[in-house]
């Protein structure tokens, strides 16, 4: 199911960045916890955080949504 999250966490970023070819999500972690490190270009990393980490917020709860659905708990990293 990580690669759920995985694709989950791709596509919004994807979404909301001007190079999407260069987001990278690397999934890790267990059957009950999956850490994501999400990696953007630089310039992009305004746009992935946001105003006083709104957006950053905003993921990292649509993500443990998803993963609470499996039974899961999540963390999104934002890798600088």
């Amino acid at each position: 199911m990580s690669a759920n999250l995985t694709g989950l966490a791709k596509e919004l970023a994807q979404s909301l960045v001007d190079f999407p070819e260069d987001v990278v999500v690397v999934a890790s972690g267990d059957s009950e916890y999956v850490k994501l490190e999400l990696e953007v270009a630089e310039d992009d990393l305004g746009r992935v955080i946001g105003r006083s980490g709104r957006t950053a917020r905003a993921l990292r709860t649509i993500l443990s949504a998803a993963a609470d659905k499996d039974g899961r708990r999540c963390s999104l990293e934002i890798v600088e």
